[in-house]
């Protein structure tokens, strides 16, 4: 089956597999919109969230608008970015190694949907400009205005031409201008940006809104930024994406796309953004950042407005960014790295999507390769300020399996190291008080706060005892059994069965074998001839404190 054309076909999948709802009643996209739409983040099981469709939009001054807004439809749950890849939730990790394996170029065209309306020199204005859009305000109450939160940045290197898209959210400042927060000086577009403003020139620029899913995903994780995101999308797609160039830029943006905002972002000077309701769960204060001036906007009849809930996590923005960006790494750490012994990757989801994640290494990794690994982790996701590594028979998804390993294989004088170094992102609100990160950001950080990280080894350092649940046929048998009186569906947590962790005597294989032969009584003949007397040791035992 071919990949989705654009967002619209889209749509139609989420429909079909009862993963989006239509709100046809009027809504206020500046006080009521995302609201609506945050409840499920705040009140529902993953499992149970949907995308959104708002068609009847008003706003603060009862204008109304024409086109859709569409929220949740690229990571509203792990169900849903898997409809956006066209796999199962379980093949997301292999479904994204393989696409950075397999980059495929982009496919240049003559003619567009996203042309289909054209806005640019005295026409420019003719529809409202951004306001011809029913952008809305996403954290009504502190935003100070709309804000486009699923701008896919188009951007390309002065120097080398090599082209970037990055996801960078766009507050309205005007009707033909935007700020621009790029979040850190790593990010492509700030590579971008540097280098223009060291020619003395303005950065060209385009903002595409919507097209196909894929455009999405590859946008909003962290790849190097010599790296073309349109060649992962069309990897991900199995095709290539289809782009056109703009009108008023050297630049080329998908043709299925529904909005394309095409100009220049400033390099000379800088303009006070926010705030704004940020990923990190509290708003991020008023700062000095680039902004952008509108030239050109294109776009499709009656346009569907793709956002991205992004503030408090869980969010669409958190989900898109742990999945996207754990596939990320665990290709690094596998097939650049060349780290055999991983075997799975996770970010969680609650840490930013960033900064807390667990590796899991095959079950017999030495201690000095689990060391080399986590160290690649932290130089490969320098946001990450909490890494631990776990066995093979834990699952590094589901927080319980963590907490059991670093509380019975973790000792922290032994298994931790803290790593310290000048903070690169002032994000992170524990690291200062607000008014001293508001000023490092004013002078530019010349004096940063040290921001440190935590490298935990929460791996089996020598043989074990079984872990203490009946052995795997036994737990499978009860599985079937459980299936058979129709009783609820089950989803079996690791570890779910007893598995034997090296430390194990023959004696006691035996003695489980006589119980399930009905033979218990063997090992209580056994046992009677193991009379240990009372005496100086028993008397020890007996007395220790064991507090």
């Amino acid at each position: 089956m071919a990949y989705y054309k654009d967002i619209r076909e889209y749509l139609e999948a989420l429909d079909r597999n009862g993963k989006l709802r239509r709100i046809k009643r009027l809504v206020n996209k500046d006080t009521e919109l995302v609201p609506f739409v945050n409840l499920q983040f705040r009140g529902l099981p993953e499992a149970e969230r949907t995308a959104f469709v708002f068609d009847n939009i008003t706003d603060v001054k009862g204008r109304r608008y024409r086109g859709s807004v569409l929220l949740g439809a690229l990571g509203g749950s792990e169900q849903i970015y898997a409809l956006g890849l066209m796999c199962r939730p379980e093949e997301i990790m292999h479904k994204r190694a393989q696409t950075e394996a397999n980059p495929i170029e982009p496919r240049l065209v003559d003619n567009a949907p996203v042309h289909e309306e054209v806005h640019m020199g005295d026409s420019l204005l003719e529809h409202g400009g951004l306001e011809e859009f029913p952008v809305p305000i996403f954290t009504p109450g502190y935003d100070p205005g709309p804000a486009l939160t699923a701008p896919f940045w188009v951007t390309r290197d002065p120097e080398s031409g090599v082209r970037n898209v990055g996801t960078y959210r766009a507050l309205l400042k005007s009707p033909t201008k935007t700020g621009l927060d790029f979040c850190s000086p790593r990010r492509g577009i700030a590579v971008h940006w540097n280098k223009a403003r060291e020619r003395g020139e303005p950065l060209q620029a385009a903002i595409v809104i919507g097209g196909p899913p894929s455009v999405g995903y590859c946008s909003s994780v962290d790849y190097p930024a010599d790296v073309d995101e349109f060649t992962m999308a069309g990897a991900m797609a199995g095709a290539p994406l289809e782009i056109v160039k703009c009108k008023t830029v050297d630049l080329e943006v998908p043709a299925h796309a529904e909005i394309v905002i095409e100009g220049e972002i400033a390099t000379g000077e800088l303009e006070n953004e926010g705030p704004f309701g940020e990923a990190i769960g509290y708003m991020s204060l008023t700062q000095p950042r680039p902004y952008f001036t509108v030239k050109c906007i294109t776009h499709r009849r009656d346009p569907v407005l793709l956002g991205m809930i992004s503030q408090f996590q869980p969010s669409e923005s958190s989900k898109i960014r742990c999945l996207g960006n754990s596939a990320s790494t665990y290709r690094h750490l596998r097939d650049v790295a060349g780290f055999d012994a991983v075997r799975r990757f996770s970010i969680v989801e609650m840490s930013n999507a960033m900064q807390y994640a667990v590796v899991q290494v095959a079950q017999d990794t030495p201690t000095e390769e689990v060391w080399r690994i986590l160290e690649a982790i932290l130089k490969h996701r320098p946001d990450s300020k909490i890494i631990i590594a776990v066995n093979e028979d834990i699952d590094p998804e589901d927080f319980d399996s963590v907490v059991w390993a670093f509380s019975t294989r973790f000792q922290p004088h032994r298994d931790a190291r803290i790593v310290s170094r000048p903070a690169s992102r002032l994000t992170d609100v524990s690291l200062a008080p607000m008014e001293v990160l508001e000023a490092a950001r004013e002078d530019y950080v010349p004096d940063p706060p040290t921001q440190s990280y935590l490298l935990m080894d929460a791996t089996m350092k020598w043989p074990l005892p079984p872990v203490s649940l009946p052995k795997r046929e036994f737990m499978e048998r009860a599985a079937q059994m459980w299936r058979e009186e129709g009783l609820p569906e089950l989803k079996l947590k690791e570890p779910y069965f007893g598995r034997n962790l090296g430390y194990w005597h023959e004696e006691d294989v035996r003695k489980a074998e006589w119980a399930l032969q009905g033979d218990y009584a063997k090992t209580g003949e056994l046992q009677s001839t193991q009379i240990i007397p009372g005496g100086p040791h028993f008397c020890a035992w007996a007395k220790a404190d064991r507090t």
